[in-house]
């Protein structure tokens, strides 16, 4: 497990839980391209189900099957106005051992695939994370929605509009989340 980041002209691993998660990830900041820096981008998951088989990314593939990893998933971090600042990647050396989680990180991001994957086949854990992960794209997406709100009232950029929804939030002594609700409601009445 990892967490990569943007850092300065290039990415860096901010936490690893080992040393061969590291060499994985400088794999793809070495060559500017993997799942970690897919997710972190693309502001999706990126999963890798066959890490041997897949195309995409041979600096990846290489260095991963070479370690004995097998499959990979990065899921994206973002801040609460919704820009991605980080990937979690995990890796495995067993082949299915991210498929439900997999799947059920993707029904996060995506409600047409909610129907896909089986809760109680995860674990604790896994049901944890994917608990907070809806919970987190459902506000970001609720935050995005009151930031295109006030950027076309106001005619201004999204990061405007999100200092605007922080001030909006100061002012009345309230969470960002319920400042962000106040202005959907304002806009529907």
């Amino acid at each position: 497990m990892s967490v990569s980041s943007r850092h300065e002209d290039g990415y860096a691993s901010v936490a690893a839980s080992s040393d061969l998660a590291v060499t994985v990830d400088q794999a793809q900041y070495d060559d500017n391209a993997g799942p970690c820096l897919e997710a972190l981008e693309a502001n999706y998951p990126a999963a890798v189900p066959d890490i041997a088989a897949t195309n995409s990314w041979p600096s990846f593939r290489d260095t991963a099957a070479r370690l004995g990893l097998r499959t990979s998933l990065s899921i994206p971090l973002f801040t609460g106005s919704g820009t991605t600042i980080a990937a979690l990647n995990l890796y495995s050396r067993q082949t299915r051992a991210l498929s439900t989680l997999t799947g059920a990180v993707w029904a996060a991001y995506d409600p047409d695939f909610a129907e896909f994957w089986d809760r109680d086949a995860l674990d604790p854990g896994g049901r944890e994370l994917t608990a907070g992960l809806i919970a987190a794209v459902a506000l970001r997406t609720m935050m995005q929605q009151a930031m295109s709100v006030l950027a076309s009232t106001d005619e201004t950029s999204t990061s405007r509009a999100y200092q605007a929804l922080c001030t909006r939030a100061t002012d009345g002594a309230t969470s960002l989340t319920a400042a962000a609700a106040q202005v959907i409601e304002e806009h529907r009445a």
